[in-house]
C-alpha cells in the first residue's frame, strides 16, 4: 500500500512532465511548418537536429512549468485528492492557454522580427492596440481561432489524462515528504541544463551556420522567461575589451571621417523637411539597385538630387530608427531607449539643436504618438508642434495604424502652403501606411498575393503619394531655400532574399536629398553610411556644433574607411567598401566574414560595447 502510494504519485508526475515535454515538441513542429519555406531550405538532417539540440531547452522549459504541479503532488500526501485535482486542472488550464498564446505570437512575429519571442514584446504590451496593428484582420481572426482550437485540443487531452492519472491516487504518509522534496529539488538539474558550471543558454542549442535552424532549436517559452529575468541585469552583455581600448578602436577609425564637403548647401539656414518612409527597403528601389517598378517616383527624383546608394538603417524597428536619425544614437539589440524617458531626456536631439539656430520645429505622424513613448521623446526634444492621428477627423480614412498616407500628406502640404508659415522650419514627417498589414484605399499595383506583392503594393502606394507631394511643394515660394531629405526608418525582410536572415539586404535602405537649397544635384554618394551619421552631418552643414552626436560621421567624406554598423536582436553587422562582418552574440561567433573583415571584428564589437555602456549610464 505504501509503495503503491509513492508509485502512483511518481507516475502522475512523470506523465505530466512527459505531456508538457511532448507539447514543446509539437510547438517546434508548428513553428517549422508555419515557416515552411525556410524549413524547406535547411540542409540534410538539420530539421531533425532542431528537435535533438532543442530537447535540452525543452526539458528546461518543461521543468519550469511542472514546479507547481510537483509541489501540489507533494501536498497531496496530506491534502484530499479532490482538492489537488481541482487545483492542478485550474493551473493547467491557465498555463496552457497562456503558453498557446505565446506560441502563436512567436510564430507570427518571427516573420517580421526574425527572432524568437523575448523581452522585446514587453516594450509593446502596454499598447496592445498598436501591437495588433501589425497584424491583418484575417490573420488576427485566424490566429484567435487557432488559439482557441489548439487550447481546446491540448487541454481536452490533458484533462482526460489527468482524470485517469488521479483515479488510483491515495492519500500518503508523512514519511513520503522528504522523498518528494528531493524529487522536487531535482528539477534544478534540467532547469539549468545539466551539471555544467555555466547554466543553459541559447548557444547550447545553436548547431548550424543557418540561423533559422538555430532559432528553430530555441524553446520559445524558455527564451522569453530567460530574457525577462535578465531585464534587471545592469551589466554589459557585450563587454569585449577594456573601455579605453574600445574607445581607441572606434576613434582611430572615426577620427578620419569627421570632416567632408560642407559646401553641399547654398545656405547655412535652409528650411529642412525630413520625410521618414515607413519600412522602405532598398530591395524595391531601383535607383539603389533594387526592383525597378515599385518606387517609380522615387527613382525619377533620385536623378534630381543627391542619392546615397549604400545607406543603412541601424536597427529594425521604427523606435530604433527614430533615435538613430534624430539623435545620432546607436540602438540596442533588445532594448528601446525611446521608451525610457529617464534616459531619452539626456539624448542629443536634432530638433532641439535646430531650435537654437532659430528654427520652427514640427513633427507629423498620422498615427498614435503615444505608441512606444514617441511623444515623450519628442517633448523631451522640445518640438514646437506635434500633429498626429488625433488631429484628424474621426471619419477620415484610416488603417489599423492610423490615417492613410495620402490624407496625412495632404494635411502636411496644406500646413506648408500657409502664407504665414514661419521660416526657417525643420519639419519631420513619418509615414505609416506602408507598415503591416498594408491597408490602403487605392489600387494594389502588384496585388495582395503572395505577401511579397502586398508589401510591394503598399510601397508603390506611398511612392505615389510622395511623388505627388514633391511635385506640389516644388511650386512653393520656399522651395528654393529648402532641403528635403527622404529616408526609410528601417529596412525589411520583404521581399524575401536568399542567405542569412539578418544579412545586410534587410538593413539596406535608400536616402535621397532634394530641394533648391542644394548646390550640387544629380550625384550619387556610394560610401557606406548609416542613419546615425545624419544628425552629425546636418549640424556641420548648418555651421553649428556637431560634437554632441558622438557616434556620427560626415556623410560627405568619401573615404574607403566609411562604415555602416547595424544591430539585430542577437548580434551586429558592419559593412564597408572592402569588407563585411556579421557577429552573433549568442554563439559568440562570426557568421559572415567577407573581404577585408579583420578590422571590422574589433570595430563592430567596440561599437556594440560602447553604445551599450552609454545606454546603461544615461
Amino acid at each position: 500500500m505504501k509503495i503503491t502510494s509513492i508509485k502512483n504519485r511518481f507516475l502522475l508526475g512523470i506523465n505530466y512532465f512527459l505531456y508538457c515535454l511532448l507539447y514543446f515538441v509539437l510547438a517546434r513542429l508548428i513553428f517549422l511548418t508555419f515557416h515552411f519555406s525556410k524549413t524547406n531550405s535547411l540542409e540534410g538532417y538539420d530539421v531533425l537536429k532542431t528537435f535533438l539540440y532543442g530537447l535540452r531547452m525543452d526539458l528546461s522549459a518543461t521543468s519550469y512549468i511542472v514546479v507547481l504541479p510537483f509541489l501540489l503532488l507533494l501536498f497531496s500526501i496530506f491534502i484530499p485528492k479532490k482538492t489537488v485535482h481541482i487545483l492542478l486542472k485550474t493551473y493547467s488550464i491557465f498555463i496552457f492557454i497562456t503558453i498557446n498564446l505565446f506560441l502563436l505570437i512567436d510564430v507570427v512575429l518571427y516573420k517580421s522580427w526574425g527572432v524568437r519571442i523575448d523581452s522585446t514584446l514587453l516594450n509593446y504590451i502596454n499598447t496592445p492596440k498598436m501591437m495588433l496593428a501589425s497584424i491583418s484582420t484575417k490573420l488576427l481572426i485566424t490566429g484567435t481561432l487557432a488559439w482557441i482550437t489548439l487550447s481546446y485540443i491540448v487541454l481536452s487531452i490533458l484533462i482526460h489524462r489527468l482524470n485517469k492519472w488521479f483515479a488510483p491516487l491515495n492519500q500518503g504518509n508523512w514519511w513520503e515528504l522528504p522523498i518528494f522534496l528531493i524529487w522536487l529539488g531535482a528539477l534544478i538539474i534540467p532547469i539549468r541544463g545539466g551539471f555544467q558550471s555555466i547554466p543553459l543558454n541559447q548557444s547550447n542549442v545553436y548547431f548550424s551556420k543557418t540561423m533559422f535552424a538555430n532559432h528553430a532549436s530555441v524553446n520559445f517559452m524558455w527564451n522569453f522567461i530567460n530574457a525577462v529575468s535578465q531585464e534587471t541585469d545592469k551589466s554589459n552583455p557585450y563587454q569585449y575589451y577594456t573601455a579605453n581600448r574600445a574607445k581607441k578602436i572606434i576613434e582611430k577609425r572615426r577620427s578620419n571621417l569627421l570632416t567632408g564637403n560642407d559646401s553641399i548647401l547654398k545656405t547655412s539656414t535652409p528650411n529642412i523637411l525630413l520625410i521618414i518612409w515607413e519600412s522602405l527597403s532598398a530591395k524595391v528601389v531601383g535607383a539603389v539597385g533594387g526592383e525597378n517598378n515599385v518606387t517609380e517616383n522615387f527613382n525619377k527624383l533620385a536623378k534630381e538630387g543627391i542619392l546615397f546608394t549604400n545607406f543603412y538603417g541601424n536597427g529594425d524597428r521604427t523606435d530604433k530608427g527614430l533615435t538613430s536619425i534624430l539623435s545620432g544614437y546607436y540602438p540596442q539589440p533588445t532594448k528601446s531607449i525611446i521608451k525610457m524617458p529617464n534616459k531619452t531626456r539626456s539624448l542629443p536631439m536634432l530638433i532641439k539643436e535646430t531650435q537654437k539656430l532659430g528654427y520652427e520645429t514640427s513633427f507629423y505622424y498620422g498615427g498614435d504618438t503615444n505608441f512606444g513613448n514617441m511623444v515623450t521623446y519628442l517633448r523631451n526634444g522640445g518640438v514646437d508642434k506635434i500633429i498626429d492621428g488625433d488631429t484628424f477627423d474621426k471619419n477620415v480614412g484610416r488603417s489599423t495604424w492610423g490615417v492613410h498616407d495620402h490624407i496625412f500628406i495632404d494635411k502636411l502640404l496644406n500646413d506648408l502652403s500657409n502664407p504665414e508659415l514661419k521660416q526657417p522650419f525643420f519639419t519631420t514627417a513619418l509615414t505609416l501606411t506602408s507598415h503591416e498589414p498594408y491597408e490602403f484605399p487605392d489600387t494594389y499595383k502588384f496585388g495582395k498575393e503572395p505577401y511579397d506583392n502586398l508589401y510591394r503594393s503598399a510601397q508603390a502606394y506611398t511612392d505615389k503619394v510622395l511623388g505627388n507631394f514633391i511635385k506640389e511643394i516644388k511650386k512653393q515660394p520656399w522651395w528654393d531655400n529648402t532641403l528635403v531629405v527622404i529616408m526609410s526608418d528601417h529596412g525589411h525582410p520583404l521581399p524575401n532574399h536568399k542567405g542569412y536572415f539578418n544579412s545586410y539586404k534587410k538593413f539596406h535602405i535608400p536616402m535621397l536629398w532634394l530641394g533648391g537649397a542644394l548646390s550640387k544635384t544629380g550625384i550619387k554618394i556610394d560610401s557606406y553610411l548609416s542613419q546615425v551619421d545624419f544628425s552629425y552631418t546636418l549640424m556641420r552643414l548648418l555651421k553649428s556644433d556637431a560634437n554632441k552626436f558622438t557616434f556620427g560621421k560626415h556623410l560627405f567624406n568619401n573615404s574607403a574607411d566609411q562604415y555602416a554598423h547595424y544591430i539585430f536582436n542577437e548580434g551586429f553587422g558592419i559593412k564597408t567598401k572592402n569588407g563585411y562582418f556579421v557577429y552573433d552574440h549568442v554563439s559568440k561567433k562570426a557568421v559572415i566574414q567577407e573581404g577585408d573583415f579583420q578590422k571590422l571584428d574589433s570595430l563592430g564589437k567596440s561599437i556594440s560595447q560602447e553604445a551599450y555602456n552609454d545606454y546603461l549610464h544615461r
